[in-house]
């Protein structure tokens, strides 16, 4: 019998099967295609002309080797995820402004943001650069993000940033995401997934969401991506919001969560901020979640402590306003006495008065402000700065930690009481006045 001659053919550019990936795989190396591509890339001819039955058409295929799974996983994961630039949903020219608006973001909890995550990989959504989902957004890796993060468009990896906050690795929770934005080939270089949860505890490995050729899938994946590893970027989006709570993370909640008839966690948290900058005498109970008079005079104060008058005095936080408060920027509500600032302690925290405990997102890893700075201070001058090799400084470390938790411990307090972490009660034990 005649042997058959194999007539390779390019690897069709649309098929998924473990044969057409490799075969692309090679031909991107500069390598040639092996032999076990897919069959329907393969003709077979026959030197005489000779048409080969059944058996010999198995014999001739059974020394196929079909690809090791991992490495085909691998060979998908890694080319080129083109994307497009940004749009509004189902497509077409943008026709407001192309930066990110300055009103509240869409909110949303991690949970939602992973349940839409999950839709698509459940309806394995078709990748492309192109087309648009039912749901109006692009199929491509960043108007699924978009998608999850319940946006108003749909982004790409060169914006998704300015709807977030950059965090840490360290810090990764479940609805953030690795972002890898190439500006040097940006629609066919960058990529981004969505952060589903650690594999285990080394922290080397997680579920990842992500939209990539064939469909959308969710896998693990090595921290943080199969290529360019060092190059993702965590983010978290802003908008997010607590699923007990409810209280917003940072991004402005929107007017109507203010004012007369207002009932909700934003009202609560903006109190708190009043109460933390100098307003704690507009409250004789509260915060709360009903807005009342108080908040509209604590709001009032801060807003003329800023030199604010007339319509950005009103008494209703706008997103200047809210924005100075979440930050911790801006000047505290001076004292009722003389309308002056109110004393804080010096260099060394013996002043008169305790200042206003900024909250405890401020002492957190891969924060630095100044607020650690005076911590640390007053820890060295009440005795609980032996942790300290060098500083204080505004950088939170695990010297700031230990410090503090020496300090809750000497209070009585253990477990979850003693954390490192500066609480209320230890801010104000902290700084009360010693003799």
């Amino acid at each position: 019998m005649t042997v058959p001659v194999f007539e390779e053919y390019e690897p069709a550019p649309d098929c998924d099967c473990p044969g057409c990936v490799g075969q692309r795989r090679t031909l991107a190396a500069g390598g040639h295609p092996a032999a076990h591509g897919c069959r329907r890339a393969l003709v077979l001819f026959t030197a005489a002309g000779v048409v080969l039955t059944a058996p010999d058409i198995a014999s001739a295929t059974q020394t196929v080797k079909p690809p090791d799974p991992a490495s085909t996983r691998r060979a998908a994961a890694e080319p080129g995820h083109e994307q497009g630039g940004r749009g509004p949903l189902y497509g077409g020219p943008l026709s407001g402004p192309s930066g990110v608006p300055a009103v509240a973001l869409p909110e949303t909890t991690r949970t939602d943001i992973i349940n839409r995550a999950k839709k698509w990989v459940t309806a394995k959504v078709p990748y492309s650069m192109a087309a648009y989902w039912s749901d109006g957004y692009r199929q491509d890796c960043s108007g699924y993000v978009s998608m999850a993060w319940n946006l108003a468009s749909n982004e790409w990896t060169g914006s998704l940033a300015q709807f977030a906050t950059k965090i840490t690795r360290e810090e990764l929770q479940p609805g953030d995401i690795l972002l890898f934005h190439n500006p040097a080939n940006p629609t066919n270089g960058s990529h981004v997934t969505i952060f589903g949860g650690w594999t285990d505890a080394t922290h080397t490995s997680y579920t990842a969401y992500e939209q990539t050729k064939p469909h959308a899938i969710k896998q693990a994946t090595p921290m943080a991506y199969w290529s360019n590893s060092d190059k993702y970027v965590p983010y978290r989006y802003r908008g997010v919001v607590d699923s007990a709570t409810g209280a917003l993370a940072d991004a402005y909640p929107g007017a109507g969560s203010f004012g007369p008839g207002a009932d909700n966690p934003h009202v609560t948290r903006l109190g708190e901020m009043l109460v933390a900058r100098g307003g704690k005498r507009f409250y004789q109970e509260g915060p709360g979640p009903r807005w009342g008079e108080a908040d509209r005079k604590a709001t009032e104060a801060f807003q003329l402590a800023q030199g604010w008058t007339g319509s950005k005095a009103t008494g209703l936080p706008g997103p200047d306003a809210w924005e100075l408060l979440v930050t911790g920027k801006g000047k505290d509500i001076p004292a009722a006495q003389a309308e002056a600032p109110a004393p804080t302690a010096g260099p060394g925290g013996t002043g008169a008065a305790v200042p206003p405990y900024p909250g405890a997102r401020y002492f957190r890893p891969g924060q630095s402000n100044e607020h650690i700075t005076k911590l640390g201070r007053r820890l060295v001058a009440r005795g609980y700065g032996k942790h300290y090799k060098t500083g204080p400084g505004p950088r939170w470390g695990e010297a700031d930690r230990r410090n503090v938790e020496a300090f809750q411990r000497a209070q009585g307090w253990r477990g979850s009481e003693a954390d490192g972490y500066p609480g209320r009660e230890t801010w104000r034990r902290l700084f009360a006045p010693t003799p």
